[in-house]
């Protein structure tokens, strides 16, 4: 694997491969560190590597161990020292999928013998990419961690579409929600029909296999059927692509043009608001598992 790249200067810092404020532990050791080392939840962002955050970059430059998600572009991984050790701990729909135990356990076996634990999420690691769960994990364990945030797929996708997610004449409020509801949360479900009358609009991750269902609650929670709503399909890489329908029709428009995940779905009036001439190129990127 190639690690030949360009470093990009960090403001606050502008040596790249030394430690930040607050991370002079985080370097690699040859005899391996005295303690734990530090594990950093690090956002990618949503995959374009030009969003990709200086803290992020320089992190990834100096890590000694990476476990990384499947929707990482390549382009990371290229960024890591030759001696960095991968472990991959993808989840995919379709896909083999490593359960979060098993993850939390590599994060803590891999803070015994290295110094500087690069976690990297797609998207922000603590909205919807339970970072949470695992920084409680390794605290409760005794093992440093700290979270880097990182530009999340449910404000980008929709910018790389020109759809803004508030806009002064069309919504001043937006909830983030997740349409991929597991059993075992412990807890109620989405409320969709709450939801239809509480938010200006609505973003809405992992939820094109329950699609049809929340399209439905939300029309009898109150939320007109006409109400403008868009789909964007692989957000900000190569093969994006995006459909804008009223929402009664949005589940059968999805369906019949083939969209798959991952995709971002916008409900709202904040659709019309959209510029297409604004929205960015999508980047040429290739991921760990082909979309």
């Amino acid at each position: 694997m190639s690690r030949d790249t360009v470093a990009m200067p960090d403001p606050a810092n502008p040596d790249p491969a030394s430690p930040g404020p607050g991370e002079a532990g985080a370097s690699a050791s040859p005899s391996g560190p005295p303690g734990p080392g530090t594990v950093f939840l690090v956002g990618a962002g949503p995959g374009d590597p030009e969003l990709l955050t200086l803290k992020a970059h320089r992190l990834l430059r100096q890590c000694d161990a990476l476990v990384y998600d499947s929707l990482v572009p390549q382009a990371f991984l290229d960024l890591v020292p030759a001696g960095c050790e991968l472990h991959f701990v993808g989840k995919r729909r379709g896909h083999h999928s490593v359960p979060q135990p098993s993850t939390n356990a590599v994060l803590v076996a891999l803070a015994s013998r290295h110094s500087t634990i690069v976690r990297l999420k797609g998207g922000d690691p603590f909205l919807f990419g339970r970072g949470g769960e695992e920084a409680a994990h390794l605290v409760s364990r005794g093992i440093p961690v700290q979270v880097v945030p990182g530009v999340t797929a449910g404000i980008a996708a929709p910018a790389y579409a020109g759809i803004p997610v508030t806009h002064r004449k069309a919504g001043s409020s937006v909830t983030f929600v997740t349409g991929h509801e597991e059993i075992d949360k412990g807890r109620p479900g989405v409320d969709w029909r709450g939801l239809a009358r509480c938010s200006d609009g609505l973003v809405i991750y992992m939820g094109l296999h329950n699609l049809r269902l929340i399209v439905s609650e939300l029309i009898a929670g109150g939320l007109d059927a006409a109400t403008p709503a868009a789909v964007i399909q692989q957000g900000t890489v190569r093969g994006q692509r995006q459909l804008v329908a009223p929402l009664g029709e949005l589940a059968e428009r999805v369906e019949a043009e083939g969209f798959a995940s991952p995709s971002i779905v916008v409900i709202g009036e904040v659709v019309n608001q959209r510029v297409p001439l604004c929205a960015p190129e999508p980047a040429d990127v290739t991921m760990p598992i082909p979309f």
